[in-house]
C-alpha cells in the first residue's frame, strides 16, 4: 500500500503538517517547556504523560508507550488505515495524493471507485428532491417536518423516487456487468432469484451516511407515507459496518472549536431536527444498539457523551445496553450521562414543541452514569432481601471491574457499599480491579542504540558523524541501520525525525526507530554533539576489536599475509592508545 504513494509526497506531507496543531484539534494541548502535554488519548490517566514535540514532530506517552508521527496519530486516533491517513492529511492541505504508475492492481475501465459511486448516488437523490415530478409533494413533507433548505444541504438529504431502476439506469446506463456487480456489492441495487436487478431504495427520503472523512458509505431511507419498514438502512458492505459508524458524526466534527459534548439519539430525523434548531452535536446509531466501538469513537472526539432515549421500557433497556457498552471505555476525564424523554416524545417532536433552550436544559440536567447504574440494578435485584443483595453485589462487581478508570471504579464501589450496608473496604475488595495498560519494560540502551537514537532525534548530528564505510563489514547489530540513516541524511539534510521514521514504516526496523525516537536520553543540549561522536567512536573501537580478534584467530590456523600482519600491528597499536569511551 505504502509503495503506491511516492515517498517524496509523504515527506512533503509531513513537512507541511504541524503535529502540534493536528493533535490540538483533537486533544487540547498545554505548553510544557519546549513541548506540549495532555492526558493521553490512548489510555486512562489522571495526570498528563502524553507529550508532543514540535521540534521532532513526534508524540510520545510515558504512561502507555504510544508514540509516532502525524500519520501514526491519524491511524491510531481516527482508526484509519495507512493510505486513508495519508489521504486525510492531504485533504487538510488541499493536496491530491499522487500514485506511482504500475503500482497495484487496476480496476477495469468501466468500474468506478466505490466512494465515487456512492457520491454519485447521493447526488442523484439530491437532484431528484429538486427536479422529480413528485418533488413538490416531497418538499411539502420536508417542510411539514420543519426542515429548511440549509439543513437539507448540510446533511445532503435527497429523495429516492418510486420505480424499479431509476438509480440503476443513472449509474449503469450501458448495462456493464462488472459495474452492476459493484453496485450490488455496495447494496445500491438488489437482485431477485431470477437475476432481475432493481434499486434498493424506492419512494423514500434519503439520508446519506458519511464516514469520519465525509465520504458517503451507505444510506438510510425514511418512508414518506405509512409503509413499512418506516426506516430502511443499507445492508453492511465493504464500506459500511453499522456497529462502527454513527450518523451525523461527520457533521458534528465540522463545527468550529473542540466538541464539548455529543448527544446520542435514536434516529436520523432526531439528528437533523436538532440541527435545525441549532443543536449541532447529535449523532444516531444505525439500526443497532450503541456498541463499545461507538463509545470508543465518541470518547475520542469529546469528553462528555449524553445518551437520549424514550422514557418507556424499550428506551431504558436501550440505555442500559449503551451503559454496558461504555464501561470498558470509561477512562479518567470522560463523562457519560442519560436523558429520558416523556412518553410518546422523541427529540424531533420535543424540540419542535418546547424549543432549543428548553431542550438544552434537559441535556444539562441529564442523569449521571452512577445514578442510572444503580437505579437499573435496584429494579432488577431487590436490595431489601439477602438474595437480592447478594445478586446485586455480584452483578455490580462484574460490571465495575470492566472500567479502566480508577476514579469511576472507586466511586461506584463506594456507592455499592452504601447501598448494601457493607464496609467500604470489603466491597472494593470484591471488585477485581481492571488494570491500566502496563508501562513497557525499559529498553537497554547499547552504544549502537544510543547512536541511532541521537541521530534520529537530532538529524543535524549527521554533520559531525564521520564517514566510515568500512563499518558496513562489522558484525554489530544495528550497524546497517545507523549507516542507512546517515546516508539518507546526506541525501536529504532537511529531513525531520518524523520523516525519517516514515521512510522505514513497512520495514522491520520501524518498531525500534519508533521506540528510540521516544527515548528520553537526558543529555544536556550542549553535550549532544560530543556524546554522539564519542558513542560513534566506541562503535568503531568495537569493530576494530572484532577485526583484531579475527586476525588472531586466522593466525592460529594459517600464517597471515604481509598486508594482514601490517594491519594487525596497526590495530593493536590503535587499540592500546585508545582511552575508554563508554562503560556499556
Amino acid at each position: 500500500m505504502a509503495g503506491q504513494i511516492p515517498r517524496q509526497f509523504i515527506d512533503e506531507l509531513l513537512a507541511r503538517t504541524d503535529i502540534v496543531e493536528l493533535i490540538d484539534q483533537r486533544v487540547p494541548l498545554k505548553k510544557a517547556g519546549r513541548n506540549y502535554a495532555a492526558c493521553c488519548p490512548f489510555h486512562s490517566e489522571k495526570s498528563p504523560s502524553f507529550t508532543v514535540s514540535p521540534d521532532k514532530q513526534f508524540y510520545h506517552c510515558f504512561g502507555c508507550g504510544a508514540h509516532g508521527n502525524a500519520i501514526s496519530f491519524m491511524m491510531e486516533f481516527e482508526q484509519l488505515e495507512f493510505v486513508e491517513a495519508i489521504e486525510e492529511l492531504a485533504q487538510q492541505h488541499h493536496l491530491e495524493v499522487p500514485r506511482e504508475q504500475g503500482a497495484g492492481p487496476k480496476r477495469p475501465a468501466a468500474q468506478a471507485d466505490d466512494y465515487h459511486l456512492m457520491q454519485q448516488a447521493a447526488e442523484f437523490y439530491q437532484q431528484q428532491l429538486q427536479s422529480h415530478p413528485n418533488a413538490g409533494m416531497v418538499q411539502q413533507y420536508v417542510a411539514k417536518r420543519g426542515l429548511s433548505s440549509k439543513t437539507l444541504a448540510d446533511f445532503a438529504i435527497g429523495y429516492a423516487p418510486d420505480g424499479w431502476d431509476n438509480l440503476l439506469k443513472r449509474l449503469s446506463p450501458t448495462n456493464h456487468k462488472a459495474l452492476r456487480d459493484q453496485l450490488f456489492e455496495l447494496r445500491l441495487i438488489n437482485r431477485n432469484d431470477n437475476g432481475r436487478e432493481y434499486d434498493f431504495f424506492r419512494e423514500r427520503l434519503m439520508f446519506p451516511i458519511r464516514d469520519k472523512r465525509g465520504r458517503v458509505i451507505a444510506f438510510g431511507g425514511r418512508v414518506l407515507g405509512d409503509g413499512t419498514p418506516k426506516y430502511l438502512n443499507s445492508p453492511e458492505s465493504r464500506l459500511f459496518h453499522k456497529g462502527r459508524e454513527l450518523y451525523g458524526l461527520y457533521e458534528v466534527r465540522q463545527q468550529p472549536g473542540h466538541v464539548e459534548q455529543i448527544l446520542v439519539v435514536e434516529g436520523y430525523m432526531d439528528v437533523v431536527a436538532l440541527a435545525e434548531h441549532d443543536i449541532r452535536f447529535a449523532v444516531a446509531c444505525l439500526g443497532t444498539a450503541t456498541t463499545s466501538d461507538h463509545m470508543h469513537t465518541l470518547f475520542r472526539y469529546t469528553p462528555k457523551v449524553v445518551c437520549c432515549y424514550d422514557g418507556d421500557r424499550a428506551g431504558r433497556d436501550a440505555a442500559w445496553r449503551a451503559l454496558q457498552s461504555a464501561l470498558p471505555q470509561l477512562k479518567d476525564g470522560v463523562e457519560l450521562n442519560f436523558v429520558f424523554l416523556p412518553d410518546g416524545e422523541d427529540p424531533d417532536s420535543l424540540v419542535q414543541k418546547e424549543g432549543k433552550d428548553a431542550f438544552l436544559q434537559r441535556i444539562a440536567s441529564a442523569m449521571p452514569l452512577n445514578q442510572y447504574f444503580f437505579e437499573h440494578l435496584v429494579q432488577e435485584f431487590d436490595p431489601a432481601t439477602d438474595a437480592g443483595k447478594s445478586a446485586l453485589s455480584v452483578k455490580a462487581a462484574e460490571l465495575i471491574k470492566q472500567i479502566p478508570s480508577e476514579f469511576y471504579r472507586d466511586s461506584l464501589s463506594d456507592k455499592l457499599a452504601n447501598l448494601l450496608g457493607k464496609p467500604r473496604e470489603r466491597t472494593k475488595a470484591a471488585v477485581n480491579r481492571a488494570s491500566n495498560r502496563v508501562k513497557p519494560a525499559a529498553m537497554k540502551i547499547t552504544p549502537m542504540r544510543r547512536a541511532i537514537g541521537l541521530l534520529l532525534q537530532y538529524p543535524n548530528l549527521a554533520n559531525v558523524m564521520p564517514d566510515a564505510p568500512e563499518l558496513g563489514e562489522a558484525n554489530i547489530p544495528g550497524i546497517g541501520l545507523l549507516l542507512a540513516l546517515q546516508q539518507r541524511l546526506q541525501q536529504q539534510p532537511d529531513l525531520t525525525t518524523a520523516q525519517l521514521i516514515e521512510q522505514w514504516r513497512d520495514l522491520p526496523e520501524h518498531s525500534i526507530l519508533m521506540t528510540l525516537a521516544a527515548w528520553d536520553h537526558q543529555i544536556e543540549p550542549e553535550q549532544l554533539s560530543q556524546e554522539f561522536v564519542d558513542t560513534f567512536h566506541s562503535i568503531e573501537d568495537q569493530y576494530l576489536q572484532q577485526r583484531l580478534e579475527a586476525l588472531e584467530r586466522k593466525d592460529k590456523l594459517q600464517q597471515l599475509s604481509k598486508a594482514e600482519w601490517h594491519e594487525y600491528k596497526l590495530l593493536l597499536q590503535a587499540l592500546k592508545s585508545k582511552k575508554p569511551k563508554l562503560a556499556n
